[in-house]
């Protein structure tokens, strides 16, 4: 399908506006066709990935670099994490290579008018828009919480196109940008679960759904809960969003139960016991710091245990008195970085890594290539403090 632009629309893609503008109508234009969207439409709010140099590599630094020399973001703009916490980098055995290129990706975003937020949970740390607002979120999670809990619009963007996203403040209006209903109902058998259960749902539900799936048997669910199930999901498929119900007559339904479940556990779960412990995948935002000082109480962790939460939340839990706490129990906090595709974890230092996070687990393995123990929260404290 081709797209309807407006006049603006055809003069940039034309390079009337400039080479950076033309390269970003281009990259939404290409976007548009593949989705069968009929035009572009006004965003508010780009959160974007490609931030971290495992990810990117030179070719995107340099193109970075490249762009942020005349590209400026016309909406606001929001970033994943990077690879370390500029706090601390000297304490862990970095190339100087990688901290080069990770600070010029930083400067880059920062010179084209990025908010150098560096987090995977920008719902947490941001005023969530008016329901129906679109934005273009390239986060697996934060797209899916935004369209499934924030009541926003947006699809599962790439790097490129949220990026081009923040330059022209435009994007395809195609697929989950448009109201349609899911056409499966996954249906939850699985009692008493915690956020390990409903990250390994989301995990399958990823994997069966196709953009949109409803979800039934669910009941309350705590924050740590909702992100661990938007997290799982982003991580196994296209899927991005879920809707709580048994959807329309005649919706197709797949049982979640205890044998699903456990087929997931097997594929992600290669470990007995890790050598170190990670809590933050999605980062951990400040209920989550005050639940786990909490639930702590007074203990502390037996072996290493590196926490990973935005730069906003640490400051706020640093005011309250948490972080004192965390680290008093042994914990290592890390902010504008985070589990996923970190080099400060590294196979040549570790073999095996303990967490709670379904996705944590799926990177931790396939990219750090590190075996990983899954374990609930409270199961952690329990076996892995005194």
């Amino acid at each position: 399908m081709l797209l309807e632009l407006t006049k603006e629309e055809e003069s940039a893609l034309k390079g009337e506006q400039g080479e950076i503008m033309q390269m970003a109508y281009r990259i939404l234009v290409a976007t548009g066709e593949a989705t069968d969207a009929e035009r572009l439409v006004p965003i508010e709010w780009a959160h974007l990935s490609g931030v971290n140099y495992n990810t990117i590599g030179d070719a995107g630094e340099e193109f970075l670099a490249s762009i942020s020399k005349n590209a400026r973001v016309k909406v606001k703009t929001t970033l994943n994490p990077m690879g370390f916490d500029i706090d601390n980098v000297s304490d862990y055995n970095l190339s100087e290579n990688f901290i080069s290129k990770q600070l010029s990706i930083k400067n880059s975003y920062e010179t084209m008018g990025v908010t150098p937020s560096f987090s995977c949970i920008p719902y947490e740390i941001f005023d969530i828009p008016n329901p129906g607002t679109q934005v273009s979120f390239a986060e697996s999670n934060a797209a899916i919480h935004a369209n499934s809990f924030d009541g926003l619009k947006t699809n599962k963007e790439s790097a490129f196109s949220a990026l081009a996203s923040a330059i022209t403040g435009k994007s395809p209006y195609s697929s989950l940008r448009k109201e349609e209903s899911p056409d499966l109902t996954i249906r939850m058998k699985v009692d008493n679960p915690n956020e390990l259960t409903f990250g390994m749902l989301g995990f399958f539900a990823g994997k069966v759904g196709n953009n949109s799936v409803n979800i039934s048997g669910v009941g309350e669910m705590d924050r740590r809960s909702c992100k661990a199930l938007c997290g799982g999901m982003g991580t196994s498929g296209t899927c991005a969003k879920f809707v709580f119900g048994d959807g329309e007559p005649g919706c197709e339904k797949v049982d979640f139960d205890k044998k699903e479940m456990q087929n997931v556990h097997d594929e992600l779960n290669t470990a007995e016991k890790g050598d170190l412990i990670t809590l933050g995948s999605p980062q951990l935002g400040l209920e989550e710091m005050s639940d786990l000082v909490h639930k702590l109480k007074g203990r502390s962790f037996k072996k290493r245990c590196m926490i990973f939460c935005p730069r906003a939340v640490k400051e706020q839990a640093r005011k309250i008195g948490y972080t004192n706490e965390l680290e008093r129990a042994g914990c290592e906090i890390l902010s504008d970085c985070c589990t996923c595709l970190t080099p400060l974890i590294c196979k040549d230092d570790v073999d095996a890594v303990t967490t709670n996070s379904i996705k944590g687990a799926f990177y931790l393995k396939n990219s750090n290539g590190v075996d990983v123990n899954l374990k609930p929260l409270s199961q952690i404290i329990e076996d892995e403090t005194r």
